[in-house]
């Protein structure tokens, strides 16, 4: 029993065997459900508000959930398919030198959202125990759980969803959820949050685009744990229906908890709830259980990305690696530019996806091992169909550092207020099923 146990923390990049495929579509469901609780979520519907009115709030959650699981749960399908993970899936589309493009960008997402969730982590657990023993010390909870998520990621998928989820978080997850429901609208006076307008300088398609944003930083991490799926169905619907259930619930509560706590800022939050006495302790107490595993997929994912460029690394290095980097990031920096950050990860990953999603179907809706790892060096039609959609999307919503949205605001974008998500992707994805076509139809040509 010793030697699968090993294997399944370190498999690589290449496609994962059939006595591996092990996870059904409930747990594939538990998988995603736990990697959607998390503050940072919250954070997310709390930027929504008061720029938007609480019922546009909640239109624009819906719209963003629906179009972002909808992307995650096919991203998910595609690499069950495939049994590769994300970084050497997109050799298919992109070429195998191509592939690299995204492949660091992916690794740089991964130790953000690693830092960012370490933060987040370390800044509750410092409320928490100040609040229980009269100190806080958040550098040393950020080395706590930063060994927290190094021992999770080197579990992987299949034992930490075994060992984890089943053990620990299927229990803290609704503690956590009631809990945190109930405190944000105790004492709320619903009628008038309802009726209250929005301050203005967001429309309701450009808050779907937030919403999206947090939704497809998942997509490239999708196949990562989807490849050990049993089916394409599990992987579809565990994915989907797994992470769109909490996505919406604790987006929609931070829409409501900047209204009736007056608590946005994701630094503040803690300690707001570990206010509310010894249910509140237990509540935050259960999340920061269940916010560890997102610390854990993007430290693995990151490692597992950065196997694509050096596949002979052994991942357990690089999963120390990569914690290593974050957790030091988490001792020395702070919130900053949450939502730019959100909104540029949607413009680089949403073309992508239309770009991989295009080219599969191209490919008769299954990407055999030759797809992945015999591809051309570059596919230069297929990267240009994501730059398209990348320069659309920024275009249409310029986001990210300063210097960056001076730089795109002087190419004067348009006022439409419909959002980028929806333009970029159609974009993206009718360019790149054009060129996908016309080479298999002329590489068939070639080799008859």
């Amino acid at each position: 029993m010793g030697q699968p146990e090993r294997i399944e923390g370190s498999w690589g990049i290449e496609p994962v065997p059939p006595r591996l495929q092990v996870l059904g579509g409930i747990e594939t469901g538990l998988l995603w459900g736990n990697l959607g609780v998390s503050l940072l979520v919250i954070v997310a519907g709390a930027i929504l508000v008061p720029a938007l009115s609480l019922p546009d709030a909640l239109i624009a959650i819906g719209i963003g959930c629906v179009i972002g699981n909808l992307m995650l749960a096919a991203a998910g399908l595609i690499g069950a398919d495939a049994r590769v993970p994300g970084m050497a899936l997109l050799r298919a589309p992109l070429g195998q030198r191509g592939a690299l493009l995204p492949t660091g960008i992916n690794v740089m997402q991964g130790i953000g959202w690693t830092t960012f969730e370490l933060l987040v982590i370390a800044t509750a657990a410092a409320a928490l125990s100040d609040e229980l023993f009269g100190f806080g010390a958040q550098w040393l909870w950020t080395l706590v759980f930063g060994a927290c998520a190094l021992a999770l990621a080197l579990l992987g998928p299949i034992g930490f969803v075994r060992r984890f989820i089943r053990r620990f978080a299927i229990w803290a997850v609704p503690l956590a959820l009631v809990y945190l429901t109930w405190w944000a609208f105790d004492g709320a006076e619903l009628g008038a949050l309802w009726d209250a307008e929005g301050e203005g300088g967001l429309t309701v398609w450009q808050g779907a685009d937030v919403v999206v944003g947090i939704t497809v930083s998942w997509i490239p991490y999708a196949a990562d744990y989807t490849r050990f799926s049993k089916t394409r169905r599990d992987a579809f619907w565990g994915t989907g229906l797994g992470y769109l259930v909490p996505d919406a619930w604790l987006l929609g509560l931070g829409a409501v908890l900047v209204l009736s706590r007056d608590v946005g800022d994701p630094a503040a939050l803690p300690a707001a709830v570990v206010a509310g006495g010894l249910t509140a302790v237990l509540a935050l107490f259960a999340l920061l259980v269940t916010e560890t595993d997102e610390a854990f997929a993007n430290a693995y994912s990151a490692a597992v990305s950065l196997q694509n460029a050096f596949p002979h690394a052994p991942q357990a290095l690089l999963v120390v690696l990569v914690t290593s980097v974050a957790t030091l990031g988490a001792l020395v920096l702070d919130f900053t530019g949450y939502q730019s950050f959100l909104l540029l990860l949607g413009s680089v990953f949403v073309p992508l996806f239309a770009v991989l999603l295009a080219d599969w179907l191209a490919a008769g809706r299954h990407y055999s091992s030759d797809d992945v790892f015999g591809s051309a060096p570059w596919r230069p039609g297929l990267v240009g169909a994501w730059v398209v959609g990348f320069a659309l999307y920024q275009w249409l919503f310029p986001t990210g550092p300063g210097w960056w949205t001076d730089v795109v605001g002087r190419l004067n974008p348009p006022d439409w207020g419909i959002g980028a998500t929806v333009p970029a992707f159609v974009v993206s994805f009718g360019v790149a099923l054009v060129v996908a076509v016309l080479s298999r139809r002329e590489a068939e040509g070639v080799t008859s």
